[in-house]
């Protein structure tokens, strides 16, 4: 008997709803490879280069763990320009919102979509967290059918 897909999901949004919001503004909580040399700096993220001795935003080398979500372009699910993103270009596959990441942050999501670059274009509602990711989607079934995923992201600059 096969299970259906939404039964998994379920219990993680339910792990997420209940018992990630208090972590994930908790900047101990963030999954950095590199530990002791990633850190906050009030809302800016920065690499320190032990070597050097100076600070940089060495991203080539970041990936963290976030909730990777789907959307479309529906005045349910934005504003009232709908292919247009905050940055002001318009929609198109490899676009995703994310309110901490600068916009022309480019990522990959290699668990979801192997070697594909995304780039961040759009925001999302303030209260979603900035180890959150929504991927752009051009039909609202697709966006569901992606559900809600937990996965690393890595930052490619």
């Amino acid at each position: 008997m096969r299970i259906p897909k939404f039964i998994f999901k379920i219990p993680l949004l339910l792990i997420f709803l209940f018992g990630l919001p208090s972590l994930a503004d908790t900047p101990k909580t963030v999954f950095f490879p590199y530990q002791e040399k990633v850190f906050f700096q009030g809302n800016t993220l920065v690499a320190q280069d032990l070597i050097l001795g100076k600070e940089s935003l060495d991203q080539k080398r970041i990936k963290i763990f976030a909730i990777v979500t789907g959307y479309s372009s529906t005045e349910e699910e934005t504003d009232e320009t709908p292919f247009v993103t905050a940055s002001g270009k318009s929609v198109q596959d490899g676009i995703v919102a994310n309110n901490f990441f600068p916009f022309g942050t480019k990522i990959k999501i290699p668990e979801l979509f192997g070697e594909k670059i995304f780039v961040v274009e759009d925001r999302m509602k303030k209260d979603k967290s900035k180890f959150h990711f929504d991927v752009w989607f051009d039909e609202k079934e697709k966006a569901k059918i992606f559900g809600i995923n937990f996965t690393w992201i890595e930052i490619v600059e």
